[in-house]
């Protein structure tokens, strides 16, 4: 397998967006833009609003929610794109994000960043799941939380 790896040339390097399945994609990238400093993306071409594109393409009102997206403002993170799916998350993540909320921060005050960042994010429709208090060498201390439809993240 190895050699067949090798044949097909240099290894190159992708671009990633991630994906949420959810129930209101409005209201998830709305929470996911705040979370980390991204923006709504913008409506295509020259229209002013999402909802003058939509009505423009000849989506209908009641689809309108079906799909969102928010980007990085300096267009170097990845995109998060959120679509509506018809059930609801029934189980724990088997991936999440880490949002880095205490750069080189460590002991008390790095979990005081983390407690305020928590708060901030509670006001806006997160929830407070565990706190990990540090285990030096290697455990620096973390919140694990969850966004408004559960899905966990932690701030780290």
């Amino acid at each position: 397998m190895t050699d067949q790896i090798r044949k097909q040339g240099p290894t190159v390097t992708r671009d990633v967006q991630i994906t949420f399945d959810c129930a209101d994609p409005a209201r998830l990238a709305t929470f996911w833009a705040e979370a980390l400093g991204y923006q709504l993306q913008a409506p295509p071409g020259d229209f002013e609003s999402w909802d003058q594109a939509l009505e423009a393409m000849g989506v209908p009102p009641e689809n309108r929610n079906d799909a969102s997206a928010v980007v990085d403002p300096e267009g170097t993170r990845p995109r998060l794109f959120f679509q509506r799916v018809p059930e609801h998350k029934q189980v724990k993540n088997r991936v999440h994000l880490d949002v880095r909320a205490a750069p080189g921060l460590e002991g008390d005050e790095r979990m005081a960043a983390l407690e305020a960042e928590a708060e901030r994010l509670v006001s806006h429709g997160a929830e407070r799941l565990s706190r990990h208090e540090p285990a030096p060498p290697l455990g620096a201390g973390h919140l694990i939380m969850a966004d408004p439809e559960g899905n966990e993240f932690c701030l780290d």
